[in-house]
């Protein structure tokens, strides 16, 4: 098969290999790019992570650039790209089902140009399958070159040509890449890319690379510029968050010291997420408890309660020193939120490290959690372990695991009844056009009527009604 200049592909047994070495920064000039999209509609379907959801604002602000109008549709699209995820086989499976129902789209626009960027094209099996059995995908790219989408889309809208191109490489940090954000008031800002833990069920390390720390000065000055344009809330994105900086050799600058930072600046609101328990420091919890803008809300993934299965997992603590962190926590910012993520049935997995789980699930007080049936991603170590644990037992050891959830769901909104809390409206409420809703600091949605010139705004809000997927209330 003939393909385009760019055919470049993964290698997993390179990705494993890989080496910290230093990373490079890349200053883009997007200032002369053509406007080939002129006259043509651009549509980018997103699945996964913030992360992913960043990665697609980049995609929009180069389509913008290039003279792109957004589609509001897949038939009036001119070219469509499937921003992948690949953490969990039921999310590829699905993307997959997706390629083969637009492939009806191929047949009756033949100039359409449909691609698959994100993750799954990150691992060799996925890139193989994708050039195999789905030919008419024309645009194949991953994560670490987005930056190259303008000169890919020129093969393949003029050109003809099939573009395929992912890097197993660690990835540069590219700075000044356009974005068209999904939101006015609210944003994701990239503080770092990749990831160095390699847990042994994941496969982000293969498909986002090692871990880069984006220059504090880029981070600060983009955070600068979203607030002259009237941005009230900041999310910072890494996979391992609390990692930033420990890459860098000329400057002494973490998270902590990030966080400190912003915290003096006017934004209104500063989130963050991934925290990895390991890297939590005494120092990033003691400018937390500072409030203000720093939101106490804190999602801290602990996976398992059982020492057996973290090591297994290579997590790099135990449940003793992941209570520690919680424990501090609470004991400088009382008022915490803190949400987790929770593998069930991970090979090998017993009743008694269940047991485990339950038992610091509990004692943690969470107030909410992602929860999972372990789900095997071929080439990560997990993959291979012996299983032996009943898909049967897996799901009822989830559904006691969720009741216990569930009631900390209910627990952590019951508190707020009858308080008032501050409110970033989002927008209308999906299930009532005549609510609004919006987030308070503890990340609880809340609902409540008012009128939608609010949105984008901090409303007071005084809790009337605790559910347990949300709160309800009345503007004060």
């Amino acid at each position: 098969m003939d393909y385009a200049k760019y055919f470049n592909k993964p290698s997993l047994k390179k990705a494993r290999k890989r080496q910290r070495t230093s990373t490079d920064i890349v200053r883009l000039d997007t200032s002369n790019l053509n406007a080939i999209g002129k006259g043509k509609k651009a549509l980018i379907v997103t699945y996964g992570c913030q992360g992913n959801e960043a990665d697609t604002e980049t995609m929009r602000g180069i389509f913008s650039r290039l003279g792109f109008d957004t589609a509001s549709g897949e038939k009036e699209a001119d070219i469509i790209i499937l921003n992948t995820c690949a953490v969990r086989e039921n999310a590829e499976n699905r993307i997959f089902g997706e390629l083969g129902r637009l492939k009806q789209y191929k047949r009756t626009n033949p100039d359409l140009v449909l691609g698959v960027a994100g993750c799954m094209p990150q691992e060799e099996r996925v890139f193989d399958a994708l050039l195999e059995k789905y030919p008419y995908v024309d645009l194949i790219f991953g994560t670490h070159n987005i930056h190259k989408l303008p000169a890919y889309l020129e093969s393949a809208l003029y050109n003809k040509e099939r573009v395929v191109e992912v890097f197993s490489d660690e990835g540069e940090i590219i700075e000044n890449q356009p974005k068209v954000r999904d939101h006015k008031h609210k944003a994701f800002v990239p503080i770092m890319y990749g990831c160095d833990e390699f847990c042994t069920y994941c496969i982000v390390p293969y498909t986002r690379g090692k871990e880069r720390s984006r220059c504090p000065e880029d981070i600060l000055q983009e955070i600068d510029e979203l607030l002259s344009q009237g941005y009230k809330e900041v999310t910072l994105l890494g996979q391992n968050v609390n990692a930033y900086g420990n890459d860098f050799t000329d400057i002494n600058y973490r998270f902590s010291r990030l966080l400190d930072d912003l915290h003096k600046t006017d934004l209104a609101r500063v989130r963050f997420t991934t925290s990895h328990p390991k890297d939590f420091t005494k120092e990033t919890i003691s400018v937390l408890a500072k409030g203000g803008n720093l939101m106490p809300h804190i999602h801290l993934p602990v996976q398992s309660g059982s020492d057996r299965m973290l090591k297994k997992m290579n997590r790099g603590y135990t449940k003793a020193t992941y209570l520690n962190v919680v424990r501090d926590l609470y004991e400088q910012i009382p008022h915490a939120a803190i949400t987790t993520d929770i593998i069930v049935g991970f090979p090998g997995e017993k009743k008694e490290d269940f047991e485990h789980t339950l038992d610091l699930v509990r004692e943690a007080c969470f107030e909410g959690a992602f929860t999972f049936v372990f789900s095997p991603r071929e080439g990560t170590p997990a993959a291979k372990y012996k299983d032996d644990t009943p898909m049967k037992v897996k799901k009822a050891r989830l559904q006691t695991l969720n009741e216990i959830v569930n009631d900390g769901y209910r627990r952590g909104h019951a508190r707020f009844e009858g308080e008032v809390v501050d409110v970033l409206v989002d927008g209308v409420s999906k299930n009532n056009p005549a609510m609004l809703a919006g987030y308070s600091p503890h990340n609880k949605l809340v609902n409540f009527e008012g009128d939608a010139s609010l949105v984008g705004s901090i409303v007071p809000v005084k809790i009337t009604q605790a559910k347990t997927w949300f709160l309800l209330g009345e503007a004060t």
